[in-house]
């Protein structure tokens, strides 16, 4: 038996519930609790988790392009009720993550076609494919930027890194952790982002049960939900 394989024990459908869990923790103190950090701290760990399954789905779907074009439509079916939910009217002030995952895997697409057109892996072949790399997550990033897209920068980053070396997931699970909790160790309630490493190293690499439509469903959902309570209570 491979050395602690026996300890990868989380599949993807139990990496998504954490990192929903995770979320609702989050958006509940953000809305509810203003200035107390504990239930924030908890939901710094949804977005890393949540960016390693996006690019884990875009590795595995058999049609990327729906793949894209499902992410695009929640993205437009989230922005109203992520808008009520913080901001208590419909704007253009602030972005949801879906918005953000869609860039994302757009960044992941245009990226493929272009290293589809270098036909031999050359040192030549390397440095193109680095170049388009850079320019493709630079241009999603400051789109994502330009828009107000939740997570901007860090989350298009994420979601590349995790799809570009994902061959050697152990390896980027750790530095993408230790990534996180050097950049955000002094940031508030962020310093337990790198947090997210610990069910990242625990990942079996299986996709678990197929409660996909559920995963896409909840974010607009509870944010409703919360929205709703808020305005029943105030």
């Amino acid at each position: 038996m491979e050395k602690g394989k026996g300890l990868r024990v989380i599949d993807g459908t139990m990496l998504k519930i954490i990192a929903m869990i995770s979320m609702v923790f989050d958006h509940v103190g953000d809305m509810f609790l203003p200035g107390v950090m504990r239930p924030r701290m908890i939901g710094r760990l949804a977005m890393p988790l949540f960016a390693f399954c996006i690019a884990e789905g875009y590795i595995h779907t058999r049609d990327k392009k729906r793949y894209i074009l499902r992410l695009g439509i929640f993205a437009l079916i989230s922005e109203i009720p992520f808008d009520l939910a913080f901001d208590g009217k419909i704007g253009l002030g602030h972005q949801n993550i879906m918005l953000t995952f869609f860039l994302s895997v757009l960044a992941l697409k245009l990226f493929d076609i272009i290293r589809g057109e270098v036909k031999e892996d050359t040192g030549k072949y390397s440095v193109v494919k680095s170049i388009c790399g850079t320019l493709v997550i630079i241009a999603m990033a400051f789109i994502a930027l330009l828009v107000k897209a939740d997570y901007t920068v860090f989350a298009v980053i994420s979601v590349f890194l995790f799809y570009v070396f994902k061959n050697s997931k152990h390896f980027l699970r750790t530095g993408v952790g230790v990534a996180f909790l050097a950049l955000t160790r002094t940031m508030g309630y962020y310093c337990t982002t790198g947090l997210s490493i610990i069910p990242l190293l625990l990942y079996n690499g299986k996709r678990g049960k197929g409660l996909k439509w559920l995963f896409y469903a909840f974010y607009p959902g509870h944010l409703l939900i919360l929205y709703l309570i808020k305005m029943a209570k105030f």
